[in-house]
């Protein structure tokens, strides 16, 4: 069986997941949300997309 989950939402739950059991506040959350957000604006930011792409491309294997 396979399951599809967008990265937002498994991003998303890492999230939830360190404000609630790891004790991240919750404002330090919404900094790095918003550093990551102006760093998509950047000069970095296809260098970033091709890096995570190859990073879930190794994490899900080949499919052939």
């Amino acid at each position: 069986m396979t399951v599809s989950l967008p990265l937002v939402f498994v991003l998303g739950l890492i999230a939830w997941g360190a404000i609630k059991f790891l004790g991240v506040r919750t404002w330090v959350v919404v900094v790095v949300a918003l550093f990551g957000f102006m760093l998509s604006q950047t000069f970095m930011a296809p260098a970033i997309d091709s890096g995570m792409r190859s990073g879930v491309d190794v994490i899900n294997g080949s499919h052939d």
